[in-house]
């Protein structure tokens, strides 16, 4: 049996020879990770990535979520292919002017321009975001609340004033919820305010992480581009209706079920595609920021190109696995949020409280796993373990170290998802103001106005969380170190200890614990 050296690794060594304790229960499947290797010599030279993080046995995990997750792009790739070439051949039907158009029974080129504006919107109130968080780190999470609430409101006061009842319910919802959230986080704000300072303070002096951001973001509104396109495409090409050219055009016939069948594939397929892209950016950001914590004295080499070259090749299918877990919950909780919008526009009460209550169960949901993934991300990128023991690994080792405290204590991550949800709002605000004042003649009865509507936002919401998972990264690699090795957070980073005693105390009990 394999023993390790320091504080950290008794414990590890005391798990493994007595079993890990669940509720009573030896339980001796808990499997320790590696022991972070020692700190290299100062004076010596820089090892590499590859070097510091060694996987032993080096092997592909999770095989059959990458496969999947290949072929579910694949086939994202056929049905866009298929459905452009549909709307190319008939794109005079589709073009023109707005009510002058022969197509009167789907989306439009006029909705590609709207999801146009969408994205241009979201690319740059992104990079603002981010901006912000920069130059403004201490009063940054009360900029996010604040125009977080500001605008939820703004957006459902001008939406019910338009007698758009269904969204405007909605946004007011999520505004009130935003209001009640904000004010019991007032308490925690100073410690966030620190490890937010902390993480970006690394940002600035370690990696690449300002540019994987900008690079990721980019990547993330060229898919979502490219989602737009594809989704506008499939209303055209497959909508039942005698005037649809586009039905005698290409593969396939067109009927309502086929649009529905599709639209619900490339929308789970877009969510997947998202979260693994996400995924993959905080995976490779993660291993930045625990090389500066287990070897802030002589900073590896090559560290973002190690990280992410590992997260494309052993931890794909690894990545692959929990964005598919995530996609599923957010594909649910967008059918419940459509369904509540469509319910609310034809007076049905009764339905539109009932998908309102299962969005937010879904949402809790969402949250529980979303919560586990960032940290076991954190082990895979480092230690290139399979997603399930690294899930399980990471969850027992934060309990039983009390690092759960100060992970609950910290609202960076309440506070990026109320970034994303501010820049939904907005594209979601500017996709229900282009629909109004362009009145499209295929929207005649405003029954696309809550399609439309929900597909702006959640565009906004995913660029928004692709540009700042680096921020989110460092943080949740900073709570998953310290639990591996408290010891290192007292040694090598006095300050930042020292700090955190300031704001809240009782991290000298979870750090010890």
């Amino acid at each position: 049996m394999a023993n390790y050296g320091g504080e950290a690794a008794g414990y590890y060594n005391n798990t493994q020879q007595q079993g890990h304790y669940n509720n009573g229960q030896a339980d001796g499947s808990y499997a320790p990770p590696q022991y972070p290797p020692p700190q290299s010599d100062p004076k010596g030279p820089p090892p590499s990535y590859d070097e510091v993080f060694a996987i032993p046995k080096p092997k592909w995990n999770d095989v059959w979520a990458g496969l999947l997750f290949l072929a579910t792009c694949a086939g994202f790739v056929v049905v866009s292919g298929i459905s452009i070439q549909g709307y190319a051949a008939t794109r005079r039907e589709n073009s023109g002017d707005l009510n002058g158009q022969l197509n009167t029974f789907s989306l439009t080129t006029h909705t590609i321009y709207l999801f146009l504006w969408v994205l241009i919107t979201a690319i740059v109130l992104s990079y603002a975001y981010m901006w912000l968080a920069r130059k403004f780190t201490k009063q940054f999470i009360w900029l996010t609340g604040i125009l977080n609430i500001v605008f939820g409101f703004v957006t459902a006061i001008y939406m019910l004033s338009r007698r758009y009842y269904s969204g405007g319910i909605v946004f007011l919802l999520f505004s009130v919820f935003m209001v009640i959230a904000f004010l019991s986080w007032r308490k925690r704000i100073p410690f966030s305010v620190l490890m937010l300072q902390t993480a970006m303070d690394v940002a600035k002096r370690h990696g690449h992480v300002y540019l994987v951001s900008a690079v990721g973001g980019l990547l993330g509104a060229a898919f979502a581009a490219w989602y737009s396109v594809t989704l506008v495409a499939v209303y055209v090409k497959y909508e039942p209706s005698p005037n649809n050219p586009a039905c005698r055009q290409g593969a396939g016939s067109c009927g309502s079920g086929k649009v529905i069948g599709l639209i619900v594939f490339i929308t789970f397929a877009a969510y997947w595609i998202s979260e693994w892209l996400k995924n993959t950016i905080h995976t490779t950001i993660a291993g930045v920021y625990g090389s500066w914590y287990f070897n802030s004295r002589n900073y590896p080499t090559k560290v973002t190109r190690g990280a992410l070259r590992r997260s494309l090749t052993y931890s794909f299918g690894s990545i692959s696995l929990g964005s598919l877990v995530v996609a599923i919950i957010n594909f649910f909780r967008q059918l419940a949020s459509v369904a509540q919008s469509q319910a609310a526009s034809q007076g049905d009460i009764l339905g539109t409280i009932l998908f309102c209550i299962v969005g937010c169960l879904i949402a809790i949901l969402d949250w529980a796993v979303q919560f586990l993934n960032r940290y076991a991300f954190a082990h895979i990128a480092l230690y290139g373990k399979a997603y399930i023991p690294a899930a399980k690994d990471t969850w027992r080792m934060i309990k039983d170290r009390g690092i759960d405290a100060l992970i609950n204590e910290c609202l960076i991550g309440p506070v990026l998802g109320m970034g994303g949800t501010f820049v939904g709002y907005a594209c979601a605000l500017l996709a229900y103001v282009y629909m109004v004042f362009t009145d499209p003649a295929y929207n005649a009865g405003g029954g696309f106005t809550p399609v439309v509507v929900a597909f702006a936002f959640l565009i906004g919401l995913q660029i928004c969380n692709v540009f700042t998972t680096p921020i989110s990264s460092g943080v949740d690699t900073i709570f998953v170190a310290a639990a591996w090795d408290p010891e290192v957070m007292i040694r090598d980073h006095p300050d930042l200890y020292h700090r955190m005693v300031q704001v809240y105390p009782h991290v000298q009990q979870a750090i010890h614990a």
